[in-house]
């Protein structure tokens, strides 16, 4: 009996290996069913957003889709519509460094900010400048308002893109990879085996990847959500474009474009004139001295050469 009491108090060696076995394998199973788990909820958590955002935009924007933690949507409860906003104006003013510092001053009264400004001076005659204007979605119009009206409107683009859908669906999924990583969190406090916590740190480190890029993700969606991108084009005008160029031309305007064309037409037979001068005498020199040539091989082949002696006449004979 003494004999058998020690046995029950101090089991064999391959007893303690036995329930060492079946703790690493509980554990092994437990992790495989969390990494399921999570990979179901996010695959699910998509498939429930894409079908609700069909929904939503047939509700006038609005939809009770999936809650962010993952629960059912409770009854009355709405989701905000999230779209983003884009616009682009060109613009004609008469000194771009003043529609600048205007339309600087429009977005910090509107609570924006100038995003991008690029300034440059072409033909050395007039400026011509490009600003990246980022406002808060509610002053939107009138900002947009103020920007045309600065001066003569040449060409106005607006865009309105829907991403109430994906704003859900990454809510939805941020929420279930939080879980999933407290989950881990939890089995690691747990492991009882140094090579059990370094299998448990690499599916945290993998895991906390992932929702780290959720969270980037949703960052980028609410910035472009909150602040609508205004792109503003400004340009003065160039030489000759003004009110004259608009009316119609009269009879001064018409005497006085005859009378340029008359003297650039003299101007340019004066230069003709000068250009083709010195070919002109070389040209008559030639012809004299060709004339003069000809006339005395004329003369010689006619037997009476110039420098003959006249011939004196015989005394009739009587």
């Amino acid at each position: 009996m003494r004999f058998d009491r020690h046995t029950d108090r101090h089991p064999p060696a391959r007893h303690r290996r036995g329930r060492k076995l079946h703790a690493a394998t509980g554990l092994l199973l437990v992790l495989l069913a969390t990494g399921g788990c999570a990979a179901s909820s996010d695959s699910g958590a998509g498939a429930d957003s894409k079908a609700a955002a069909p929904a939503a935009q047939g509700a006038g924007g609005r939809s009770a889709e999936k809650a962010a933690d993952g629960s059912a949507p409770k009854p009355g409860r709405t989701v905000a519509v999230h779209v983003i906003r884009t616009a682009t104006l060109s613009v004609e003013v008469r000194s771009v460094p003043k529609a600048v510092a205007a339309a600087r001053a429009v977005a910090e009264n509107a609570g924006g900010l100038v995003a991008e400004e690029d300034t440059e001076r072409v033909d050395d005659t007039r400026d011509m400048s490009r600003l990246v204007l980022r406002v808060p979605t509610d002053r939107y119009e009138e900002v947009l308002r103020e920007l045309a009206g600065s001066g003569k409107l040449l060409s106005r683009t607006s865009n309105a893109k829907d991403v109430t859908g994906q704003v859900v669906d990454v809510e939805s999924r941020i929420a279930t990879q939080r879980a999933s990583v407290a989950r881990v969190r939890d089995l690691m406090d747990r492991a009882g085996k140094l090579s059990d916590v370094v299998t448990l740190e690499g599916e945290l480190s993998r895991r906390q990847a992932d929702l780290e890029s959720l969270l980037a993700q949703q960052a980028s969606l609410k910035d472009h959500t909150t602040l609508a991108t205004v792109t503003l084009e400004l340009g003065e005008p160039g030489e000759g474009d003004g009110d004259r160029r608009e009316d119609d031309p009269g009879f001064l305007d018409a005497l006085g474009g005859g009378w340029d064309a008359f003297v650039t037409t003299l101007r340019w037979i004066t230069v003709v004139i000068g250009a083709t001068a010195p070919f002109l005498a070389a040209a008559a020199l030639l012809v004299v001295v060709w004339r003069l040539s000809r006339g005395r091989m004329l003369r010689r082949h006619r037997g009476t050469p110039d420098d003959a002696p006249e011939a004196t006449q015989a005394p009739p004979v009587p």
